[in-house]
Parts: structure tokens; C-alpha cells; sequence
């Protein structure tokens, strides 16, 4: 993330509405995450060391801590108030987590050591950098994964074609219009969820890629035999194992 980025993310009007947000914005999150767990092949019982890039307010990490009871997770967060919230929602499973306050530009070396992780998971956080500030975090966080481990990223990407875009954004202010109570006045149109989407994106320089640019970045971080294993519109379950990386 930006430093900008990371400001936007770190105002506690911000925080405290994220999750609630969140639901209304992206109601396919969870369904993702899920989804990412799913393609993990890993025994429930191994004692997995993973990394959560951009871990927000907790929702991957916790999720993957209960599937694997035995593991730990290293959550990086360049947002203090994130990491406080994530915390709050780990409860008693906060302690198999080390929490890192830091942007992906800058990440200490205990989260780049070559082969530290067995998993690298991230969800709506990488859209945040653009193509080349991708391509060199998971390029340093490629190094850090173990032989036979996983990178997954649950994320929003854009259309190739403009006109197709368009049309997928004006089914999403639609949906989000549908979804907020109509107490919220920040939706209470569909001009004013447009407007709205529109001036948030641009205060968290939201940057998201094509899925094709996604994947080539992907490959071409080391993760030769990247995959798409969901998607619908604009949100995207894409990642891979380091088995056949040169």
C-alpha cells in the first residue's frame, strides 16, 4: 500500500465501519476466502506458517487459524488502527499471530527470509499498488515461500473491454444501492453510490488490474503455474503453488 493509501485506511471513522462497509461493498468476500482455504491441500493438523498481506481487520487470518488449529500467521498491516481491530477479532487466537506494522514497500526481513512461509494469503489489499509495485512485493514475498507452498490472493480486477466495464459497475452500484439500509445515506441513490464508490476509490488510490495483467505479474513473480479458481465480475480467487517455479 501507499502511504496514502495506508492513511485513508488508518482514520477511525474509517475502522470502526470497515466490516459493515465491507458486507455492503464486497458481500463476496467471505465466499472467497472460503474458497481460497478450500484449494489448500494442506492436513488440518499441520502445525503451517503463513503470511497475510494486508490483514485488515482479521476476517483471512482468523479463518485460516480455525482451519489449522496448529499454525501461525505473520499479519502485516500498514494501518495501526487495522491491526488493533484485527486483534480485537482474533480474541484468543491472537496469540499464534505476529503482527507487523508496515506498508509492502518497505516489509522487515522477517517477512521476506527465503522460504519462511508455507502460505501467503491476501484479500483485498494488492489492488491498492499498481502493476510494477505489485510485480516487486510478490516478487520478495515469492523468495519467502517454501518449496511445495501456496500463494493465494482473493482480490477485485477490472474488464479488458471499457464497454463491458462499464456495464459491470452499474450492476455493482445497483447491488450496492439494494444492499444498504435505508438509513444510510451515503446510498440512498444510485447517483450517490456511484459518487460515492467513485471518491473512496480514489482516496484509497485503488489501482486494480486487468485478470490477465494480474496473472501475467503473478507468473512472472515466480508462481509459474498461477491459476484462476473463481471468479465472478469483478472479484477474483487466483494463485498457485511454488512446485514448478524456475
Amino acid at each position: 500500500m501507499h502511504s496514502d493509501s495506508v492513511e485513508a485506511y488508518d482514520l477511525p471513522e474509517r475502522v470502526h465501519t470497515y466490516d459493515a462497509d465491507m458486507d455492503i461493498m464486497h458481500p463476496l468476500r467471505r465466499k472467497m476466502i472460503e474458497i481460497a482455504l478450500e484449494v489448500l491441500p494442506f492436513h488440518q493438523a499441520r502445525s503451517l506458517r503463513a503470511l497475510d498481506l494486508g490483514v485488515g481487520t482479521g476476517v483471512f487470518s482468523k479463518r485460516f487459524l480455525e482451519k489449522y488449529p496448529n499454525s501461525k500467521v505473520v499479519a502485516i498491516d500498514g494501518a495501526a488502527s487495522m491491526l488493533e481491530l484485527a486483534k480485537s477479532r482474533l480474541g484468543g487466537l491472537a496469540h499464534r499471530v505476529e503482527w507487523v506494522l508496515s506498508d509492502f514497500q518497505t516489509m522487515p526481513t522477517t517477512v521476506t527470509n527465503p522460504e519462511t512461509f508455507d502460505v501467503v494469503i491476501s484479500s483485498y489489499a494488492l489492488h491498492h499498488l499498481n502493476a510494477q509495485e505489485k510485480l516487486a512485493v510478490l516478487k520478495s514475498v515469492f523468495g519467502a515461500i517454501n518449496p511445495a507452498g501456496w500463494f493465494l490472493n482473493a482480490d477485485i480486477v477490472v474488464a479488458e473491454a471499457p464497454d463491458v466495464e462499464r456495464r459491470i459497475q452499474e450492476i455493482r452500484v445497483e447491488a450496492v444501492t439494494d444492499r444498504a439500509p435505508v438509513e444510510d445515506k451515503r446510498f440512498r441513490s444510485t447517483n450517490a453510490t456511484k459518487q460515492f464508490l467513485d471518491d473512496l476509490e480514489a482516496t484509497e488510490q485503488d489501482q486494480p488490474q486487468t485478470l490477465d495483467k494480474d496473472m501475467r505479474i503473478l507468473r512472472k513473480s515466480g508462481i509459474t503455474n498461477a491459476e484462476v479458481f473463481w471468479k465472478e465480475y469483478r472479484a477474483a480467487v487466483i494463485g498457485g503453488t511454488k512446485d514448478n517455479a524456475t
